[in-house]
């Protein structure tokens, strides 16, 4: 089943009433973390998931005290964190953990900055909760209100810290699951550039530099990571963000499209990595690019196009049923997408990262025509084209790199100083304060 697309058309305030809910009973730290020199820590997430037939790549976080397990839904395309959240709940779904049950007394206002970098700025006055509204590309929706709560996480120094962080509590989520199935996250991660963001927040206190990455394996999940202590020093192909980037989304800039080491007629391309989409989308000219040329270079080969498994637009059968792509890559070229800007970095989109085999043991064609789901001009990066790749969203130096990496090998720490060998520490599998209270850093 193909994933919905998470990329943000739109985020405004409405005025809804937070009703009374229960007392937390953690002590929030009342001064700022500095915001000094000290950062140098990163967290490491395990992520589950693939690209088919799952759809989807989520990480579990914890949150409150005590502190309670939520999938969430790795999403580069927008900045707001959020859960499906009992406030009471007007309209949610069936998810794989109870409702996050929200605390009054953490209610975020308008007058704060963060809900201002929400683009939440329809209060009417200063004293009003900070209320969202957040749709999606595939019209799916979440409405709610701004909390803050404790995220337990533990860092890859060895420290294991409990920032407050604020996030969405939705309670009227629209369009997000199958009717009648349940979703199979509690919500989403964003993962975005936005003041925001939770990256952007942990930043702000001073916790861990504002980088983001992860890596995706096409059959284990991969891993998710904060800061750059896990950044390899040597090898990845950087290129800058382009400045004028669509709704703070990561964006390369313009790129061309080549095939089979030959260029097509797609240039100019708007281009975005976003991880809340399982299958890249171009637009109609460079998807016309791209069947156009694949179809020439599959003439001779013995593949058939198979118009009744509808588990994607295109699919080929061979003589007997595809076990893996490994039974059909050679028949299938590369291609490239070279970002104009800067020193022309070149994306190279393997058969690996473009195809998938069907259940009925066909190969499908992972690559999608975004005009025919309403992105129109807009080309999306998603997660099938970014399979196994270490991909560094590096907001400090305003730069997106890529590198080839085997994602389900977690990384080591990657420090050239006198401190030795750090391990690197899964934040989602750290020590939680039930158990050992005393390691918290308030």
């Amino acid at each position: 089943m193909e994933k919905k697309l998470w990329l943000v058309l739109l985020v405004f305030v409405l005025s809804v009433t937070f009703p009374s809910c229960y007392a937390a009973n953690w002590k929030p730290n009342k001064k700022p973390t500095s915001t000094g020199n000290s950062v140098g820590s990163s967290v490491v997430f395990r992520v589950q998931g693939n690209v088919y037939p799952e759809g989807l790549y989520y990480a579990t976080f914890y949150v409150g005290n005590p502190p309670k397990a939520y999938y969430l839904d790795l999403d580069t395309g927008s900045d707001l964190t959020w859960l499906q959240c009992d406030a009471p709940c007007v309209s949610c779904n069936k998810v794989p953990h109870h409702l996050y049950k929200p605390n009054k007394l953490n209610l975020v206002f308008c007058e704060e900055q963060i809900c201002a970098s929400l683009d939440s700025n329809d209060c009417n006055s200063a004293n009003e909760q900070c209320d969202y509204s957040i749709e999606y590309a595939d019209h799916g929706s979440s409405l709610g209100v701004l909390v803050r709560d404790i995220f337990p996480l533990r860092f890859t120094n060895g420290s294991v810290k409990a920032p407050r962080l604020a996030f969405g509590c939705g309670y009227d989520q629209q369009g997000l699951c199958n009717k009648g199935s349940s979703c199979p996250t509690d919500g989403v991660l964003g993962l975005g550039s936005g003041g925001g963001s939770i990256i952007s927040q942990l930043k702000n206190q001073g916790l861990t530099k504002n980088v983001i990455g992860h890596c995706l394996s096409e059959d284990s999940g991969g891993y998710l990571f904060f800061g750059d202590d896990v950044v390899p020093s040597s090898g990845i192909v950087w290129t800058p963000m382009s400045p004028y980037s669509l709704d703070k989304h990561y964006s390369p800039g313009p790129a061309e499209l080549s095939f089979g080491g030959k260029p097509t007629t797609a240039k100019g391309l708007r281009t975005v990595f976003d991880s809340g989409s399982s299958y890249t989308y171009f637009n109609s000219i460079a998807y016309q690019a791209l069947i156009s040329a694949l179809k020439k270079d599959l003439a001779g080969k013995p593949l058939k196009e198979e118009p009744d498994d509808n588990t994607l637009p295109l699919c080929w059968k061979g003589a007997k049923p595809f076990k893996s792509i490994a039974n059909v890559k050679n028949y299938f070229s590369s291609a490239v997408l070279t970002f104009t800007s800067g020193k022309k970095a070149q994306l190279e989109i393997t058969p690996e990262s473009y195809l998938i085999i069907s259940s009925h043991g066909n190969v499908c064609l992972g690559i999608l025509n975004g005009a025919q789901v309403g992105l129109d001009d807009l080309n999306l990066i998603g997660d099938t084209s970014m399979l196994n790749k270490m991909v560094i969203y590096d907001n400090e130096k305003q730069q997106i790199g890529w590198i080839p990496a085997d994602c389900n090998m977690f990384p080591k720490v990657d420090r050239d100083s006198n401190e030795g060998f750090y391990q690197t520490y899964i934040a989602s599998l750290g020590k939680l304060p039930e158990q050992c209270p005393a390691t918290y850093d308030l």
